[in-house]
């Protein structure tokens, strides 16, 4: 997934919570499902993250070599001007482009 097509903000925004609460008919509910979509998110980035940066790892035990690679650093500069995964989260939210479901409900019907 590319997150830098992402149309999430990059700052906190205020939202309705009525808004939020619209596909599941409660406000705890929304949040646990964003809050999960948002742990998926993180995971999903720390890994792209930790496999691009694997290729600069150095198996060298001298602290005395420290040098700048200018791609690493480009890559890092990447991921923090990516939003926060709790806001991509809640933009997927709001589209409605999250899947869930609650097994209780499923056993109950």
């Amino acid at each position: 997934m590319d997150y830098k097509k992402s149309k999430a903000p990059t700052n906190t925004v205020t939202r309705n919570i009525m808004d939020l609460c619209e596909g599941t008919g409660n406000i705890y509910e929304s949040v646990v499902i964003i809050s999960k979509r948002a742990n998926q998110i993180s995971a999903e980035i720390k890994q792209d993250l930790s496999k691009k940066l694997h290729e600069f790892a150095s198996y060298n035990d001298s602290l005395d070599e420290v040098f700048e690679n200018r791609e690493q650093i480009e890559i890092s500069r990447y991921y923090e001007k990516l939003p926060k995964a709790t806001l991509m989260a809640t933009e997927e939210f709001m589209d409605g482009n999250v899947y869930w479901r609650d097994p209780a409900k499923d056993v109950e019907e």
